[in-house]
């Protein structure tokens, strides 16, 4: 008789049975993606994504040729930034498809190769070599040279970076954002050693190369940063591709063809929904018409719930910031009609 009540107990095991099987799911569902006080957090998903590669080396050591080797193992539509004089046309010959150059001459400005990257997107290229980034840091107009200037006139060195390193920044995120591959050449500091040849016994001094020259920790912009010696040899500094760990090789095309493979291995990343435009309209027309504090306080915050819900953070600055301009003029008109009362 036990066991049959046991088992004939109104249903409340075949209950507990299916809300344990909900639980479990609803706590797989929680697990692929919270969204608590404005973060997000989601499962881990490599992505497809576009190169963004370093290659500093010095002198001779083959940069711009391992770049344009690394662009057509990517395929499509290759342009350069050329700052080196004119040296990006020597190799015009170098692969069937060809490429495009943009020459970049002085000032060589931050904001000046963000025009140039931004002029090459537009000409729909696939890939753009940026030979070389160092001119943006040490040439002429570069980052290095307006602090000086600004320092000079100012007296105040740590003020003239104030104003330079927000223009550095700009270009790194032209760098990191472009719609395009990135392959960006920088010449590295140089350093002769002397070595004992061992067949010979005798002293012999050899060329090395450096640190790049450019701003401190540019590495870390990068996917994938390589070294290069003079002789043409590359050394993966750092690598997230995890490609290239620990060994040492000549650049060529197959090198862009691994990349590449790397590259498209992986889930599309998710279309980034925005406000349209008319709704964006309607927002701004509801807060800028807000006749009283109370008004206002219903047209942003239902034009909050919108922005925040598509993670707009751009409409949503914009709209919070016509709402402090009309609040505060809404304010003042309070101000000035309890005067006048007064």
């Amino acid at each position: 008789m036990d066991e049959q009540d046991s088992r004939d107990d109104g249903g409340m095991q075949w209950f507990e049975e299916v809300g344990r099987r909900q639980q479990m799911q609803e706590t797989q569902t929680e697990r692929k993606r919270v969204i608590m006080a404005g973060f997000e957090i989601h499962r881990a998903t490599k992505r497809r994504a576009k190169l963004r590669l370093g290659m500093s080396g010095p002198a001779g050591s083959g940069k711009t040729y391992s770049a344009l080797l690394i662009a057509g193992g990517l395929g499509g539509r290759i342009g350069m930034i050329d700052t080196e004089h004119g040296s990006g046309d020597l190799y015009a010959d170098l692969l069937p498809e060809g490429y495009d150059v943009l020459q970049l001459t002085p000032p060589y400005t931050p904001a000046r190769y963000v025009e140039a990257i931004h002029a090459l997107e537009d000409a729909g290229v696939q890939t753009i070599i940026v030979d070389s980034l160092t001119h943006a840091w040490t040439g002429e107009g570069g980052s290095l040279d307006r602090q000086g200037k600004i320092a000079d006139k100012s007296g105040n060195s740590w003020q003239a970076w104030r104003q330079v390193t927000p223009e550095h920044n700009a270009l790194v995120e032209a760098l990191l954002q472009s719609k395009c591959h990135i392959i960006a050449t920088m010449r590295a500091k140089t350093e002769y050693v002397q070595e004992k040849d061992e067949r010979t016994g005798r002293q012999t001094v050899r060329k090395i190369g450096l640190a790049p020259i450019m701003r401190d920790g540019i590495e870390y912009e990068f996917t994938t940063f390589l070294e290069l010696d003079l002789h043409h040899m590359a050394f993966a500094g750092k690598d997230r591709t995890r490609l290239f760990d620990g060994s040492i090789f000549k650049p060529d095309v197959e090198t862009g063809r691994k990349l590449l493979s790397w590259l498209d291995a992986g889930v599309d990343a998710p279309v980034k929904r925005t406000v349209s435009e008319e709704q964006k309209a309607e927002m701004r027309q509801a807060i800028s018409g807000a006749v009283t504090l109370d008004d206002l306080f219903k047209a942003f915050s239902a034009a909050y719930r919108v922005a925040t819900a598509l993670s707009d953070n751009e409409t949503l600055a914009d709209l919070t910031a016509l709402k402090n301009e009309r609040k505060a003029w809404l304010e003042a008109q309070n101000e000035e009609q309890l005067g006048i009362a007064a």
